[in-house]
C-alpha cells in the first residue's frame, strides 16, 4: 500500500485500560474538535478594537460502537456502572479504540480520556427484529489519535 492510500479496515477492539477487552464492530462519531476563542485586543497603533481567533480547548465528544451482547463481562459491567447505576465518577476510564487492517495489524489508536458509557440500545435488523448486537454510546472529554 502506498503511503496516503485509504486503509481497508478489518476490525476494531476496545480496551478499558487493562488490555484488549473485546472486538467491536463499526465505530461511528469519532471526531477531533477544538473550540475557537475570540479575543478583542485594542490596536496599540490606532486604538481600534481588533477581532482575533485563537485555538481554545479540545471539545468533548461522543462515539457509538456496536458489540455482541454475549461478549466481555468487563464491558457489560462498565456500561452498567455508568448507565444503570449512575456511578459517573467510578465509571470514567481512559478507553482506547484500536483500528486494525485486514491483516490484523494495528493501524491507529484512538485514546478517549475520561470516557464513560452514556447510552445502550439493542440493535434491530431491517425488519425490526432484535439482532445479537447492541449499540453503546461513549462520551469522552478528549480524543488523542496515534498512528501505529
Amino acid at each position: 500500500m502506498v503511503r496516503g492510500d485509504a486503509c481497508p479496515v478489518g476490525t476494531f477492539t476496545l480496551d478499558l485500560g487493562g488490555g484488549q477487552v473485546e472486538t467491536i464492530q463499526p465505530v461511528s462519531g469519532l471526531q477531533l474538535q477544538q473550540a475557537v476563542v475570540e479575543i478583542r485586543p485594542v490596536s496599540a497603533r490606532t486604538g481600534e478594537p481588533l477581532v482575533q481567533e485563537q485555538p481554545g480547548p479540545a471539545r468533548p465528544g461522543e462515539i457509538t460502537v456496536t458489540r455482541g451482547v454475549d461478549l466481555s463481562r468487563a464491558v457489560t459491567d462498565w456500561i452498567n456502572a455508568s448507565v444503570a447505576d449512575h456511578d459517573i465518577d467510578g465509571a470514567r476510564r481512559n478507553v482506547t479504540v484500536v483500528q486494525y487492517d485486514v491483516d490484523e495489524n494495528p493501524v491507529r489508536r484512538y485514546r478517549l480520556s475520561n470516557a464513560r458509557a452514556t447510552g445502550l440500545e439493542l440493535a434491530m435488523d431491517a425488519t425490526g427484529i432484535p439482532t445479537n448486537t447492541e449499540q453503546v454510546t461513549i462520551a469522552y472529554e478528549e480524543l488523542t489519535i496515534e498512528t501505529c
